[in-house]
């Protein structure tokens, strides 16, 4: 999308209409665009699979992960690459996190992508907690010491987990499902995020331990990453692939696709993964061509169901 399409969306509604509207919804307008416009600079891929949800379901889906995102950018890029030290990332993102729970009382902020992120969290019942996790495990992430595997269950929980819960709040709240429904498809959530954070572990394993100092997987040296430990890491992130599938189709028509299509592009990266050499894979990252995300997209149109991962 062009940045002139960009600001023809975020001008949204014909002139006459945004004159009768609030100063309210007309400032929640612009800053829910501005959530769209996050998402489609940092993930082709999320960007590629929040088209396939129903319209009313992209931008709300959209202010999540551009929450999650911001706070991203103050522990890995921008903040660091302004020269930012340790202890002044950490308060800015605490100052994130603060500005976040303020705006769940109060229905506003100053800053638009957490104004809008919280418009989304007031109507889903997205609420502390599932945040308070995810930015525990944000602040996780400027701390040296390796990972054992208890802490880094709780940083794949907060970082990761919690997004896809988030994001099925979204998915349900107009939907009629039993509880053991619900139970299911938030089992399939929390499987589904942890594949993708372990899938994004492996294909970053070396620039993580380059540029950030983080080892996430116990036991496990990026710079003599072994076949066998590949191995096991695949085998692992695959079993949570399928993991997420009982609930995944269980999802209403509205939102299935755009999950299907995600699970169907984590997949390929997983094979591509287990494909790419373990002595290459630090020194290299694997990604999906754009040639395979649209077909992977037109299979999840015509509604084709994930595979199996293993």
């Amino acid at each position: 999308m062009s940045y002139a399409a960009e600001a023809r969306r975020a001008a949204g509604r014909p002139k006459a209409e945004r004159m009768t509207a609030s100063p309210l919804s007309r400032y929640t307008a612009a800053a829910t665009a501005s959530s769209a416009v996050v998402i489609r600079r940092y993930s082709t891929s999320f960007g590629l699979a929040c088209r396939l949800l129903d319209a009313p379901l992209r931008p709300e889906i959209e202010t999540i992960y551009a929450l999650v995102r911001l706070a991203d950018e103050v522990v890995d890029g921008a903040a660091t690459g302004a020269g930012l030290p340790v202890p002044a990332v950490l308060e800015q993102l605490g100052i994130l996190e603060g500005e976040t729970y303020a705006a769940l009382t109060l229905g506003y902020s100053t800053n638009l992508v957490v104004h809008a992120f919280v418009q989304t969290a007031r109507r889903a019942g997205i609420g502390r907690d599932l945040i308070e996790p995810f930015f525990a495990s944000m602040r996780r992430d400027c701390d040296p010491d390796a990972h054992s595997g208890d802490s880094l269950g709780e940083y794949i929980y907060g970082s990761a987990e919690v997004v896809g819960l988030m994001c099925l709040r979204v998915f349900l709240r107009d939907t009629a499902a039993s509880s053991e429904e619900r139970a299911t498809m938030a089992e399939s959530a929390r499987r589904l995020g942890a594949a993708f954070q372990k899938v994004n572990f492996l294909r970053d394993v070396g620039q993580d331990m380059a540029q950030l100092g983080r080892r996430y997987f116990p036991g496990v040296d990026p710079e003599i990453l072994q076949e066998r430990q590949k191995a096991a890491l695949v085998a692992d992130l695959r079993a949570d692939l399928d993991g997420s599938l009982p609930g995944l189709r269980l999802l209403p028509d509205s939102s299935r696709r755009a999950v299907a299509l995600a699970h169907a592009v984590f997949s390929e990266l997983a094979d591509r993964i287990d494909a790419c050499p373990a002595d290459l894979l630090p020194r290299t990252r694997v990604s999906v061509p754009a040639v395979v995300k649209a077909r992977l997209a037109a299979a999840a149109v015509l509604g084709w169901a994930p595979r199996r991962a293993a």
